[in-house]
């Protein structure tokens, strides 16, 4: 097996938990790095777009926002609870924890985490259907977006089964808050849309600082077990990874840019009205170069 690549200092940099003010507040010309939206449905990134990743945070300024940031707080606490996870600064992760995150923990955390990433993009992506099809109209490019966000979730859900077969118990916890939260969000969904994509996108910054502490852990030696372990096969082929980046910190990597995608996405989308069309979808893309190029012949033009 390749042995991994060790990150040089500007890499530490990028894979720090410091946050950044997330602003989404341009409703016109959603504020997402414009490296991502080129590979939001491909999923095929470079090594300087994974490694520029950052965790950020879009400060919570109506009551709907804080409503949402609240529930986030609220799961995070449950799943903490959970999967055994800790807030200690990974730096000191050997030395002051009583029970460091190895990598089994590492891994449970990520499959429940990932399991319940799954459910909001397909619940909504449903609910826009059939009102689609019930309002006789059409959905304005929502339903692709939605729909592949949770095909994505799924893609790591079983990329990391590949890694670890959880247990029974994990199962059970599974099921249990998939029908929770299944049942929760649709209610949800049905009376504010804005909060729902809120809340995916405060649970999703949390999903990009998740990654973004085991990264730190990887790099500072504290999962030794990873160190040479090689990506899953299907992980390679669904991110179309180079050959001299399949290994675990490189599908960490991917992963978290793919959350990161998620975050700007629904925090975009939940400065939207219903009806407004979805500045994500492949139509609004391609509309949106033909209208620069068009504006770049005129400018020509006029010279």
């Amino acid at each position: 097996m390749l042995p991994c690549p060790r990150p040089t200092a500007t890499l530490h940099i990028n894979t720090t938990c410091q946050k950044v003010q997330l602003d989404t507040s341009n409703v016109g010309q959603p504020n997402i790095t414009s490296q991502f939206c080129s590979n939001i449905f491909r999923h095929r990134y470079t090594q300087q777009q994974v490694l520029a990743v950052q965790t950020a945070h879009r400060k919570a300024s109506s009551w709907q926002d804080k409503v949402a940031l609240s529930t986030v707080k609220l799961l995070r606490w449950g799943m903490d609870f959970v999967t055994g996870y800790n807030s200690y600064s990974p730096t000191s992760n050997f030395e002051t924890k009583a029970r460091p995150m190895t990598e089994q923990k590492w891994i449970t955390r990520f499959i429940f985490l990932e399991s319940v990433a799954g459910v909001p993009g397909m619940v909504a992506g449903m609910l826009r259907h059939l009102k689609s099809i019930r309002m006789m109209r059409r959905d304005y490019g929502w339903i692709e977006t939605l729909l592949e966000e949770a095909y994505n979730e799924r893609m790591h859900l079983l990329t990391f089964l590949k890694l670890a077969e959880p247990s029974w118990t994990m199962r059970f916890m599974v099921l249990g808050a998939q029908c929770v939260f299944f049942s929760g969000f649709s209610l949800a969904y049905l009376i504010s849309p804005q909060i729902c994509h809120r809340f995916v996108g405060y649970l999703e910054e949390e999903a990009v600082i998740t990654y973004s502490k085991a990264i730190k852990d990887f790099d500072d030696g504290h999962l030794p077990l990873w160190q040479n372990l090689q990506a899953p096969e299907m992980a390679i082929k669904y991110w179309q990874m180079p050959d001299n980046n399949r290994c675990m910190r490189s599908l960490l990597l991917y992963v978290r840019a793919d959350e990161a995608n998620h975050r700007d996405v629904n925090h975009t989308l939940g400065n939207l009205n219903q009806t407004d069309p979805n500045p994500f979808s492949a139509n609004s893309k391609i509309q949106n170069a033909l209208s620069q190029l068009q504006q770049s012949d005129r400018g020509k033009a006029g010279r």
